[in-house]
C-alpha cells in the first residue's frame, strides 16, 4: 500500500513539475525575446535561429527542475523511517553470529 501511495505521489509531483517548468519557460521567453509566445518547432514562419534557442532553453529548464525534484524525493526517501523488521534494500542480509565455545569451536549445546 505504501509503495502505491508513493508512486501516486511521484506521479502528481511530476505533473506539477512539468507545469512549473512550462510556466517558468514562458516567463523567461517573454523577458529574453520580448515575444508573447515561444516559437513552435512546426511553425513554417519561424527560422532555425528562432526555434533552436527556444528548444534549448525549454529543455534546460525542464532538466533543471526535474533534477531538483528528483534530488528532493531521494532525500525524502532516505530520511523516511524504516518499518520494523525490514532490512535496507541495498545492504546485504545480516548473518547470525554463532556463539563460540572455548578453543574457537562452535558451541554445540
Amino acid at each position: 500500500m505504501t509503495k502505491l501511495l508513493s508512486r501516486l505521489l511521484n506521479l502528481a509531483l511530476s505533473v506539477v513539475i512539468g507545469a512549473l517548468a512550462g510556466a517558468l519557460f514562458k516567463q523567461l521567453w517573454k523577458l529574453t525575446a520580448g515575444e508573447e509566445q515561444a516559437p513552435q518547432a512546426a511553425d513554417p514562419k519561424r527560422s532555425w535561429k528562432e526555434i533552436l534557442p527556444a528548444a534549448a532553453l525549454q529543455g534546460a529548464l525542464f532538466a533543471t527542475v526535474k533534477a531538483a525534484a528528483s534530488s528532493t524525493a531521494r532525500a525524502r526517501d532516505r530520511h523516511a523511517p524504516r518499518q520494523a523488521g525490514r532490512r535496507e534494500r541495498n545492504g546485504p542480509p545480516r548473518r547470525r553470529e554463532r556463539h563460540r565455545g572455548q578453543g574457537g569451536e562452535p558451541d554445540r549445546t
